[in-house]
């Protein structure tokens, strides 16, 4: 039988353009780390990356950014920095602290690697998190997530800290406020309160640490140039304060845990 022009069009612009150059991305939805880490269609290096050092001996406190790189942009740079280490040169200044982090290396689509923090069930992190008297992890949040079934943010610029350690959370909101930076207490936060056990900075060994958020604008305050090749070359004196009052904070709360 023969087949009209009109209909063998049709099956030509039905048929998919094999020789087009596709990227196709996974979907969002992983619930674990491990998922992504055997995921055949993601590939370390290219889609997602680990950076993480451990310290030989008697670290009291290691730093998290759970969604670093091209997740929560900015997190990655000051996971560095609040661990002691600049983030362009990697320069160590002042204490140093164990830190992990993940982070989304694509161009695009990175929120597709998100993973609670609940879900973080990579063995370095939590082997890190085992052995410290104290954890920080650095997040990143919209305005509207902030806002969300709570109370207006004092300010856009905005940390909303919280995690299972109220001394440390006490310790963060006043240094960042004694800073200039706008800080709030976020521990009855429905969402961002990071007070879950299961929460990767609260696996530590007294069961507890701080989870800071930061909202957009804060983190876009913190550098000039706001990409994946050139925050850590463009940090603003923001950027520096906001990271010397939470490493005042780590070392007021170190000086009362001396090490037995």
């Amino acid at each position: 039988m023969g087949t009209s022009r009109r209909v063998f069009l049709g099956l030509v612009a039905a048929t998919p353009l094999l020789t087009r150059p596709v990227t196709v991305y996974a979907v969002a939805g992983y619930a674990t780390y491990s998922e992504i880490y055997r995921d055949p269609a993601l590939a370390e290096g290219v889609d997602w990356g680990r950076r993480m050092l451990r310290h030989p001996a008697f670290g009291r406190t290691v730093v998290f950014a759970p969604h670093g790189g091209g997740i929560e942009p900015g997190t990655s740079e000051l996971c560095l920095a609040v661990a002691g280490y600049h983030p362009a040169t990697l320069a160590a200044s002042g204490a140093v602290h164990d830190y992990w982090m993940f982070e989304g290396l694509r161009a695009s689509g990175n929120s597709a690697l998100h993973v609670t923090s609940t879900g973080c069930d990579d063995h370095y992190a939590r082997s890190l998190a085992a052995g410290a008297l104290n954890a920080v992890a650095l997040h990143g949040c919209t305005v509207t997530e902030a806002e969300r079934n709570w109370r207006p943010l004092p300010d856009q610029a905005c940390a909303l800290v919280g995690g299972a350690s109220a001394e440390l959370r006490s310790r963060v909101v006043s240094a960042l406020g004694a800073a200039g930076i706008s800080a709030v207490d976020a521990s009855s936060h429905p969402s961002l309160d990071g007070t879950d056990p299961g929460n990767i900075v609260n696996r530590t060994l007294p069961a507890a640490g701080v989870q800071v958020e930061l909202t957009t604008p804060l983190r876009a305050a913190m550098f000039t140039t706001n990409t994946g090749a050139q925050r850590k070359h463009t940090t603003t004196p923001l950027f520096w304060d906001f990271v010397g009052a939470v490493r005042s904070a780590i070392a007021a709360q170190e000086a009362t845990q001396p090490i037995l």
